[in-house]
């Protein structure tokens, strides 16, 4: 069997070092579509490296982000990569992560789920300075044709939108070179840039980084409910309902309530279809 899930829980922590600086912090917040107006004091606070604060789903890229890769390499996962999908993602933040760091990351697989006609691979990554931890990542794999095996099934996080009006709106334009800009934090897939692997895959284009929209999701719940306050955040979850292309514009409706944001992302020009469901943050 591709995936012997006792063997890949009971691995020892894959261990690798990972270190950032402020031009990566730049480079991260400039692939998010940061910088409009450029001039913005609210947007020198993602751009400029004497005001620099760090957005927390920078964990998502840090040391180019290959956690997530390095799991799937782990022992027990034997698993086509044409079969996996990135269906959610999660962070836990310790404290605010600085604008340079030196840090340790401890990768592991955390969970195998069994969904029947698919497995879901929970692949955690414990990242912590000389100071202390600063993030616990989680990223929710789905293998499609790998389920069947008696696993446990695992929770569901799913939960319906809120039955009234959103309390707010954003609208987020995804630039037409986004993805091209996005991809050098470290996710080099062809499928975000190569119009020919694209189609091969099903596009008719290039589509952007399901974790671009994520991190764009966060920096509009930072900018208009935290009040451009990054520190505040203590969590993010998300989980992939479908895709964005460069060029169409995001819509994010939250719904707050103490402590928490629940988002909902769609697609304006295709109708409102999903590209974020399930999406909280929950802030201090």
């Amino acid at each position: 069997m591709p995936i012997d899930a006792a063997r890949a829980l009971a691995a020892d922590p894959r261990r690798s070092e990972i270190r950032w600086d402020h031009k990566d912090i730049q480079l991260y917040h400039l692939g998010l579509g940061a910088g409009r107006p450029a001039t913005d004091p609210d947007e020198l606070r993602y751009t400029l490296e004497s005001k620099l604060h760090v957005l927390p789903s920078f964990a998502t890229v840090a040391g180019a982000g290959m956690a997530m890769l390095g799991g799937l390499g782990a022992p027990g996962i034997d698993v086509d990569l044409a079969a996996v999908l990135h269906g959610g993602h999660s962070i836990e933040l310790h404290r605010p992560i600085p604008v340079k760091g030196e840090a340790v990351s401890h990768s592991k697989v955390a969970a195998v789920y069994d969904k029947g006609k698919a497995a879901v691979v929970v692949l955690r990554s414990e990242v912590a300075d000389a100071d202390g931890p600063l993030w616990t990542s989680d990223a929710q794999i789905f293998v499609r044709g790998e389920g069947g095996f008696g696993g446990e099934r695992g929770p569901s996080a799913r939960s319906e939108d809120p039955d009234r009006a959103p309390d707010r709106t954003a609208l987020q334009p995804v630039r037409e070179e986004q993805a091209l800009l996005y991809r050098l934090s470290g996710d080099w897939n062809p499928l975000h840039a190569d119009p020919e692997f694209a189609k091969l895959a099903g596009f008719d284009r290039p589509i952007l980084h399901g974790l671009c929209s994520y991190g764009m999701t966060l920096k509009a719940v930072v900018d208009t409910v935290l009040g451009g306050d990054v520190s505040r955040v203590r969590s993010y979850r998300t989980r992939f309902a479908g895709i964005a292309f460069p060029g169409e514009t995001l819509r994010m409706r939250m719904w707050e309530s103490e402590g928490r944001v629940q988002v909902a992302v769609t697609a304006v020009e295709r109708d409102d279809a999903p590209v974020l469901a399930d999406t909280v943050v929950a802030y201090a």
